[in-house]
């Protein structure tokens, strides 16, 4: 059964695919969720809070299905093209769906958004719940870059460490570049991602 944190989570984000930020009364919210406006403000002290709250969720769970994505693959017999291949779908659709992802990604929110979306670890509050604090897109990309180190060194021990690394890196920055500029098709965009990586490995095969 979902908490009452979930649930205001939960409805926070259905309100923000039917209206705009600045829209969304938090008392409707609340009602949603079913429970009561305080314990919306007992639970992240403000309209501020929950949007800080909600952005950091989403991220989260946006890295949580990289890693899926990543691990499914390379159990899957893939090599390491079509394991960041496979990162880089996942990505590219979870960016298009959710606008709160794709806001941290690109950095660009629109009005419809909560400013909290879009942050800098200087403008954070202090006294805000740790993991209530939204990612940057540094933060998100250093995370991506983090699971596909982590999956391509435990699934393929042969390559040269400082060589995952580096393509790693480059994967990374071309898939996100497809969120921002997207190529023809997403199966357009996962086959250049796996021919960079394959070429950045390919003397350690």
């Amino acid at each position: 059964m979902p908490t009452a944190r979930d649930s205001l989570l939960d409805a926070a984000l259905s309100a923000l695919a039917e209206h705009p930020w600045a829209a969304i009364r938090m008392v409707d919210v609340a009602a949603t969720a079913g429970v009561s406006r305080q314990t919306l403000y007992n639970e992240f002290g403000s309209k501020e809070g929950i949007a800080r709250a909600l952005a950091r969720r989403e991220a989260d769970h946006f890295l949580a299905g990289v890693e899926r994505a990543l691990s499914a693959a390379q159990h899957g017999g893939a090599d390491a093209g079509d394991c960041f291949a496979a990162a880089t779908a996942w990505m590219l659709h979870a960016a298009r769906r959710n606008p709160l992802v794709r806001a941290t990604l690109t950095g660009c929110r629109g009005d419809s958004l909560p400013a909290a979306v879009v942050t800098v670890p200087a403008q954070r509050r202090l006294r805000a719940r740790q993991d209530d604090q939204p990612l940057t897109s540094g933060e998100i990309v250093a995370g991506i870059r983090a699971l596909a180190v982590l999956t391509l060194e435990a699934g393929f021990p042969k390559l040269d460490p400082a060589d995952i690394s580096w393509a790693c890196e480059c994967a990374v920055r071309l898939a996100l570049s497809y969120v921002v500029a997207p190529a023809g098709t997403d199966e357009e965009a996962c086959l250049q991602v796996a021919r960079l990586v394959r070429g950045l490995l390919a003397r350690g095969w």
